[in-house]
C-alpha cells in the first residue's frame, strides 16, 4: 500500500530519501524505483556474498529438486540469491542451541522429565545450558555470533543502498565500532547525480552541428540548439551524459516490408543508448515502440522552394491593364465607328452645309463629317477631347452618344486596373501549395529519407498527399535526400520543391534570401526527446522541459540559434501585394515613347504638308500673275499691283518659314507662301482684321 501510495504521488525520483527499517530490502520488488535514482537505503543482516548462504542457497535448491521432482522449483532456488533474515535467524538460532545442547551432554548426562508449566519446578540442567549458550562462539547465516549476559554482541549489519540495477554495499554497522561508510560517493545530493547517460543523436543544422577541429573531445565536438537543450535538463534533473551519433545517421523509420526499425528508434529499442535527442519528430509509429519527452518544439511540414523571379518590366507595361485581344477589338471598333459616322453623316441631309466661298456668285454646300474629320472626331472623343465638329442630326448623335459610352466604359477600366499594373510588384510563382504542388509536372520535389516527413506522406489517406507519395516513390531514390543539405542545394539550383518540417525551413530562409516557403503548413506535430519504452527518464526531462518553456529559455535559445542577425539576410519587404511601389522608368517608359513617336510623326507629316503647298503654289504662281497687297498698321489697304513672285528653291523656303517660326512674334509678316484667293478682290480702303 506504501508503494502504491509513493507511485501516485510520484515520490519516485532522485528527490526523495526513503530508510527502510526491514533487513530485507533485497526481498522487495524495486522495479519502479530501479531507473529512478529514488535514494533508497537499509540495513542488511544476511551478507548473500557469504560463502555459508550461497550453500545455504543450493542446498535448498537441491533438496526442493529431490524431494518435489519439479526442475521449475529447483531453477527458482538455485538462482535465488536472497535469504530472508528471519529464517536465518531462526537457523542460527537452532544451530547455536544445538551447539549449547552438546556441549552440555558432553560434561553432564542428561536426564529428561515432564515438566508441566502450572508447577514452579524448574530443569536441573537449564542453568548449564544458559551458560554453555554464552559461551558459544560460532560463524552463522546472520554473521559472527557471540553472547555476553545473554545478549548477543558481535554481529555486523550491511548497510546498502538502491543503484540503477542492483543494491549495492555501502557500509558497515558494528556495536563497537558504529556506522562505517565505505562508499561515501554513494550520498550524493539532489543536484548532483553520479549517473552517465547515453545519449545519441544525429548532425542538423542548427540543432546538432560538429567542431572537427583537433582541440575539440567528447561532448566538446557538439554545438547547436539541441545540444544547449540537452546540457540544460541535465542540470536541472541531475546527470551526466556520454553524446555521439547515431550510427546509420538516420532518424529512424520502420521497413513496411521487413518491419524492422532504424536509425536512432532502433537503437534506443535495443538499449543501447538511454536518450535520443535532435529534431526527432513526435509521431504515432515510433510512440508505439519508444517513449518520447513533452516536445520542446512545435512545427509542421512546409514547402521549401527559390524565390519566384520578379516579371520583367517591359517598356508598354502601362498596356497590362487591358489584355492584347482588347486593344485589338478596341481598335478595330474606332475604325468601325470612324466609317460609319463618315457614311451616316454624308446620308444626313442636316449634316450638309452652306460653304462661304470668296466668290459670291459660286455658292457650294459642303459636310462637316469627311473621311479625315471622322476619324478625327472619333479619336478625340476617345481621348476625351472637344473636338471642333459636333454632329447636328439625329443619327449622328446616337452613334457619337454609343461610342462615347462605350469610351467612358474602356477608360474608366483601363484607369482602375492602371494603378495595381504599374505600382504593384507581380511574381511569377508555379505553385502557391501543396494542390499546386501534386497537379503539375514541370516542377520535381521530394524529401528526407526515413524521415517523419517521408512516413506522413508514405502514411496518410488525404488524396492530395497520397498523389505527393505517389510521384515521389515512383521517381525513388532520385526524390528522396539523404541530408537536408542535399535537399536545399537541389532547390537553389532551380525547378525543385523540397518538403520539409518548417522549423528547419524558417532557419534556412532566413539566411538564404534566395529561398522561400511556399503556402502554410500541412500538418502540426513536435520535437521530443526521446528513451526507450518504460524508461523513468521520461518523466523527470518533460518536467524539467515544461519548466524551461515557462521561464522562456527555451524561446531564448531558439532566438539565439534561429534570429542571430549576424547571418540572417536582408530580405525586401514581403507585403508587396498591399504596398504600392514607386514607379520607375522601366514601367511608364512607353509612354515617353509614345509621346516622342507622336512628335515625330508629326514633324514628318508636317514637313509633307509644308512640301505639298509649296508645289501647288509654285505651280499657280509660275503661270499667272499674284495680286500683292500691302496693308498699313490699321490693316487698310493702300495698294494693290500685280506682280511675280520670284522663283525660290523648297528648302529656301522652308529655311525662312523656320526662321520666321524662331522670332516667337508676329510683328513680321512671312516672307513667302503669302495665302491668296484668285477669285478675291478687295476694295481699297476695306478694313481687314489680322489673324
Amino acid at each position: 500500500m506504501k508503494k502504491k501510495m509513493i507511485l501516485q504521488q510520484q515520490m519516485n525520483e532522485y528527490k526523495y530519501h526513503y530508510l527502510f527499517t526491514s533487513f530485507d530490502l533485497e526481498t522487495y520488488d524495486l522495479e519502479d524505483f530501479k531507473y529512478n535514482f529514488v535514494n533508497i537505503t537499509s540495513f542488511r543482516l544476511v551478507d548473500t556474498a557469504d560463502v555459508g548462504v550461497k550453500q545455504i542457497l543450493k542446498d535448498i535448491g537441491l533438496y526442493s529438486h529431490h524431494i518435489f521432482k519439479k526442475p521449475y522449483l529447483n531453477l527458482h532456488f538455485t538462482k535465488s540469491t536472497v535469504l530472508e533474515s528471519e529464517p536465518a535467524l531462526m537457523f542460527d538460532s537452532v544451530y547455536v542451541f544445538a551447539i549449547g545442547l552438546q556441549t552440555l551432554e558432553q560434561s553432564h548426562s542428561l536426564t529428561l522429565s515432564n515438566i508441566s508449566c502450572e508447577e514452579e519446578n524448574s530443569w536441573d540442567g537449564g542453568l548449564s545450558l544458559i551458560n554453555y549458550l554464552n559461551a558459544v562462539e560460532w560463524k552463522g547465516l546472520t554473521g559472527p555470533i557471540q553472547f555476553k549476559d545473554g545478549q548477543r554482541v558481535q554481529f555486523k549489519l550491511d548497510l546498502i543502498k538502491l543503484k540503477q540495477h542492483s543494491i549495492v554495499k555501502v557500509g558497515e554497522w558494528t556495536p563497537h565500532g558504529h556506522l562505517n561508510i565505505t562508499e561515501p560517493s554513494m550520498f550524493f545530493d539532489a543536484g548532483s547525480m553520479n549517473v552517465t547517460l547515453v545519449v545519441i543523436t544525429i548532425l542538423e543544422t542548427p540543432y546538432v552541428m560538429m567542431h572537427y577541429g583537433k582541440n575539440f573531445t567528447g561532448n566538446e565536438r557538439f554545438y547547436g540548439f539541441c545540444v544547449d537543450i540537452l546540457e540544460t535538463i541535465s542540470r536541472e534533473v541531475g546527470f551526466d551524459y556520454i553524446l555521439d551519433l547515431v550510427p546509420d545517421r538516420k532518424y529512424g523509420a520502420k521497413d513496411p516490408e521487413t518491419g524492422e526499425w532504424n536509425g536512432m528508434v532502433a537503437q534506443l529499442m535495443k538499449y543501447k543508448a538511454d536518450l535520443a535527442v535532435g529534431s526527432m519528430t513526435i509521431t504515432y509509429a515510433r510512440e508505439s515502440v519508444i517513449d518520447f519527452t513533452k516536445p520542446f518544439m512545435n512545427l509542421g511540414i512546409s514547402i521549401l522552394f527559390k524565390v519566384p523571379t520578379s516579371e520583367p518590366t517591359r517598356l508598354f507595361s502601362f498596356m497590362n491593364p487591358l489584355a492584347i485581344e482588347i486593344w485589338i477589338y478596341v481598335l478595330i471598333a474606332y475604325f468601325l465607328v470612324s466609317l460609319c459616322i463618315y457614311i451616316v453623316g454624308k446620308l444626313s441631309p442636316i449634316e450638309w452645309k452652306c460653304i462661304n466661298a470668296c466668290d459670291l456668285e459660286n455658292i457650294s454646300i459642303g459636310n462637316q463629317f469627311s473621311l479625315t474629320d471622322s476619324f478625327w472626331f472619333t479619336i478625340g472623343t476617345f481621348m476625351q477631347q472637344s473636338p471642333d465638329i459636333y454632329p447636328r442630326a439625329m443619327s449622328t448623335r446616337i452613334i457619337s452618344s454609343t461610342w462615347g459610352f462605350f469610351s467612358l466604359i474602356i477608360v474608366a477600366s483601363y484607369t482602375a486596373n492602371l494603378a495595381a499594373f504599374l505600382t504593384t510588384e507581380r511574381m511569377i510563382n508555379p505553385i502557391e501549395n501543396a494542390e499546386d504542388l501534386a497537379s503539375q509536372t514541370e516542377i520535381s520535389y521530394g524529401t528526407l529519407d526515413s524521415g517523419s516527413t517521408m512516413t506522413f506522406f508514405r502514411d496518410s489517406v488525404i488524396e492530395t498527399y497520397k498523389k505527393i507519395w505517389r510521384s515521389m516513390d515512383n521517381k525513388k531514390p532520385s526524390a528522396f535526400t539523404t541530408t537536408y543539405e542535399d535537399g536545399i542545394k537541389r532547390v537553389n539550383q532551380g525547378n525543385y520543391a523540397f518538403l520539409m518540417e518548417s522549423t528547419m525551413l524558417d532557419y534556412i530562409v532566413q539566411r538564404d534570401c534566395n529561398l522561400t516557403q511556399i503556402g502554410g503548413l500541412l500538418d502540426t506535430k513536435g520535437y521530443g526527446i526521446a528513451t526507450p519504452k518504460g524508461s523513468p527518464w521520461r518523466d523527470k526531462i518533460s518536467l524539467a522541459i515544461l519548466e524551461l518553456q515557462e521561464r522562456g529559455d527555451i524561446q531564448m535559445l531558439y532566438d539565439k540559434w534561429w534570429k542571430n542577425t549576424d547571418e540572417t539576410c536582408t530580405r525586401k519587404n514581403t507585403s508587396k501585394q498591399s504596398k504600392a511601389n514607386s514607379l520607375g522608368l522601366e514601367s511608364i517608359g512607353g509612354v515617353f515613347v509614345v509621346l516622342i513617336a507622336g512628335i515625330i510623326v508629326a514633324a514628318v507629316v508636317a514637313f509633307f504638308e509644308f512640301w505639298y503647298n509649296f508645289r501647288y503654289n509654285h505651280k499657280a504662281t509660275t503661270s499667272q500673275s499674284v495680286v500683292n497687297t500691302k496693308y498699313n498698321q490699321d490693316g487698310i489697304l493702300e495698294s494693290d499691283r500685280n506682280y511675280t513672285p520670284p522663283d525660290r528653291s523648297f528648302w529656301i523656303e522652308i529655311s525662312e518659314e523656320l526662321r520666321y517660326a524662331s522670332w516667337c512674334m508676329n510683328k513680321q509678316k512671312r516672307p513667302a507662301l503669302r495665302r491668296t484667293c484668285s477669285k478675291c478682290t478687295i476694295p481699297k480702303g476695306q478694313r481687314i482684321n489680322k489673324l
